[in-house]
């Protein structure tokens, strides 16, 4: 096992430095913070953790574990880390950001290390492995997401089941009888937490209505462009009135290039509503209504409960799911759009 000195001759710094970046028990600079956090991973540092707790002191770093796959989609994912690091920040935290695939060696090596005060989990899969080693880490830790038993564990994510059915109500309200959801690449389904949430809520709620549900995915091992415009045409050859869509912005630009090629009006022909988006419907040519996906929400919260875990009150284990917002755009009706531009001006808004 590396000792102290040497984890200091690899990050140049001096062995009180490397005690005072680990115990916190006075300021170091963000630079040599990371240089001695890459030194004590590589080498596999593993200070006394027992004297560490008995000085009672804190590291002040979170471990952000996202793992990156060959299918992520970075643009979401980073969002992701994004608005955890801006979270981590407003408490004077700072994230280790954790990208190995083989995701449990890295929690297990942060936690034994005593080198974060706690571990930050996404892209939650069902069957996620962090899973069982969370519920035994000595630090505590929050999921953004939730997998398929999340019993014992905090887990903060929105409430997709709640959001994919006020999409399926706003257009069956609006007298839509035929609806349809693209949603995202076949693989998505079997690797990731939420979109067999948003699929299964749909076909639900649809069925509720007394109506037949139709879906397509929008690629195979991966969402493309082309998938999701074809299967949006799909549904419409099958008489598809409203769509819902849960795919990535490159797919829904496809969509809606698609039906302007039919000569097809939004709000008027047809329906369309995206459910959890992190990017913005309102910059399409035509734009759409949103039930977002806002990972800053998410991030605060997740982040908030981290640091409550740290005090004296810890919450309980337990599902933290953020409510749906529908922002409206004038992409149901155009009795939508018109109401919608007078109450804001030009500029629809929830």
């Amino acid at each position: 096992m590396a000792k102290i000195h040497e984890v200091a001759k690899a990050a140049g710094v001096s062995i009180s430095t490397v005690s005072y970046a680990l115990s916190g028990k006075r300021p170091v600079s963000l630079a040599t913070r990371r240089r001695i956090e890459r030194a004590v991973l590589e080498l596999d540092y593993r200070p006394n953790a027992g004297a560490r707790m008995l000085a009672g002191s804190r590291t002040h770093i979170f471990a952000l574990t996202e793992p990156f796959r060959a299918d992520t989609h970075a643009p979401t994912h980073m969002a992701f880390v994004l608005a955890t690091s801006i979270a981590a920040r407003t408490h004077d935290y700072d994230i280790l950001l954790l990208t190995d695939e083989q995701a449990i060696a890295g929690m297990r090596r942060v936690a034994s290390s005593g080198l974060v005060d706690g571990v930050i989990v996404l892209d939650v899969a069902p069957d996620d492995a962090r899973v069982e080693l969370a519920r035994h880490l000595s630090i505590p830790s929050v999921f953004i997401g939730v997998p398929n038993h999340p019993e014992g564990l905090i887990c903060v994510d929105l409430d997709f089941e709640a959001a994919a059915a006020l999409a399926v109500d706003r257009l069956a309200d609006g007298g839509h009888t035929s609806l349809g959801l693209v949603g995202q690449a076949q693989t998505a389904y079997e690797v990731s937490n939420f979109p067999p949430r948003v699929r299964t809520a749909f076909e639900a709620g649809v069925a509720a209505r007394g109506l037949e549900p139709m879906f397509r995915t929008s690629g195979g091992s991966r969402t493309t462009a082309e998938d999701a415009r074809r299967g949006a045409e799909e549904l419409l050859d099958a008489g598809v009135t409203g769509l819902v869509l849960h795919c990535n912005e490159d797919a829904h630009a496809a969509v809606l290039a698609g039906l302007a090629g039919r000569g097809l009006t939004i709000g008027t022909d047809v329906a369309v509503v995206s459910v959890a988006a992190t990017f913005d419907t309102s910059a399409f040519s035509t734009p759409v209504d949103v039930i977002p996906l806002l990972p800053q929400a998410s991030a605060d919260l997740a982040v908030g409960l981290a640091m409550r875990c740290l005090g004296d009150n810890p919450p309980a284990p337990g599902l933290h799911l953020i409510p749906p917002t529908y922002i409206d755009h004038g992409s149901v009706s155009a009795l939508g759009r018109s109401s919608a531009a007078s109450r804001t001006g030009g500029a629809p808004a929830a």
